[in-house]
């Protein structure tokens, strides 16, 4: 049987992927190459992703990164047999780049494009890893914006089991991380100098820790976090930050380990699957494996490298409809049009 090669674009926010994955048959899809340029020092001395740059920078690189992925691959685009975007949710200049470039192509080449869910992307990220999970599964996305808990029964098969009310724990790690004076990504930069501090330092509050319900609300917590900044002043020693950094870290992840194995436990599930750019957090693995194992569940993670936004993921989940048979349900295109979606809930997928 002749293998479908699908091209995958990523372009919702501040990184550009471009990636291509072979599927044939029953077997899993395949990644052959991918590229990702990352804008993070472009937006540093902003403190933050500003909406227009990411858009322009897009434009730059998503032509050459696609040069550089078919040349790794050792393929042309008279090779690729589906082209796949991003198509929300997201900043909408920046998927604009993204899914005009991708539906151009398609139609240029008399491909068929289709459009793909962002989170969907993350949320099926682990099946590229070395050891992917097996269906029916409870995820733990915590992307940017977004921390769900979702039943996920097949491809296409999402049920939401709790969500964040207010802000999203990645919110929360990168709010906590600027009131601290790290740099932006201020996610990593916290979680690294949490490794110095001690995480019983500081009472600061779970919010929803014992609710008994699988939602999830991190605001309480960003504002304990600046309560206890203005408390130390603006000059803390380097142990005290890190003290308040690893506080806030450990707030975090109980939280996030206490509803997973909650959701779990209504689901009467076994396989619990971690994606999203929290879920590279060395901490939030940590705790989430010692508790899983105590109860015989299997943690799926994706590779380190796809955690954060990628063509990969794009290019894996389009592969996975495509061999489900569900690319065709009113999404799979050839006209040259399409349309963004900044705001879209993965089970209006």
């Amino acid at each position: 049987m002749k293998p479908t090669r699908v091209l995958g674009f990523e372009s919702s926010c501040d990184e550009t992927g471009v990636a291509l994955v072979e599927v044939a048959g029953d077997a899993p899809p395949r990644l052959l190459a991918q590229a990702l340029h990352s804008q993070i020092a472009m937006h540093q001395a902003y403190g933050g992703v500003v909406p227009e740059l990411a858009s322009r920078d897009h434009v730059r690189r998503v032509l050459p990164l696609a040069r550089e992925v078919l040349s790794q691959a050792g393929l042309t685009l008279r090779d690729v047999d589906l082209v796949a975007y991003t198509q929300g949710p997201g900043l909408a200049g920046a998927l604009l780049v993204g899914a005009g470039v991708a539906v151009s192509l398609a139609a240029a080449l008399d491909l068929p494009a289709l459009p793909i869910h962002h989170l969907e992307g993350h949320l099926l990220s682990p099946f590229l890893s070395a050891d992917p999970p097996e269906f029916p599964f409870v995820a733990l996305l915590v992307s940017g914006g977004h921390t769900q808990l979702m039943r996920v029964d097949d491809v296409g098969a999402y049920e939401i089991l709790g969500e964040t009310i207010d802000d999203a724990a990645g919110e929360a790690f990168d709010k906590s991380a600027k009131l601290l004076g790290l740099p932006y990504p201020g996610g990593p930069h916290l979680a690294r100098l949490a490794e110095f501090g001690n995480p019983e330092a500081f009472d600061l509050p779970r919010p929803l820790l014992h609710s008994g319900k699988p939602d999830f609300s991190f605001a309480g917590l960003k504002t304990a976090v600046l309560t206890q900044v203005k408390k130390i002043g603006d000059s803390p020693c380097e142990q005290t930050r890190a003290d308040l950094a690893a506080a806030t870290q450990a707030a975090i992840v109980d939280v996030l380990v206490k509803k997973s194995l909650l959701a779990l436990k209504e689901t009467g599930l076994k396989r619990l699957v971690v994606a999203g750019g929290v879920g590279a957090n060395a901490r939030l693995r940590e705790a989430l494996n010692a508790a899983c194992a105590k109860r015989g569940v299997r943690v799926h993670y994706p590779e380190l490298a796809l955690c954060t936004d990628n063509g990969a993921m794009i290019a894996m989940a389009a592969a996975l409809r495509v061999q489900r048979g569900l690319a065709g349900e009113g999404a799979l295109r050839r006209d040259g049009g399409f349309e963004v979606r900044p705001r879209w809930e993965l089970g209006a997928a």
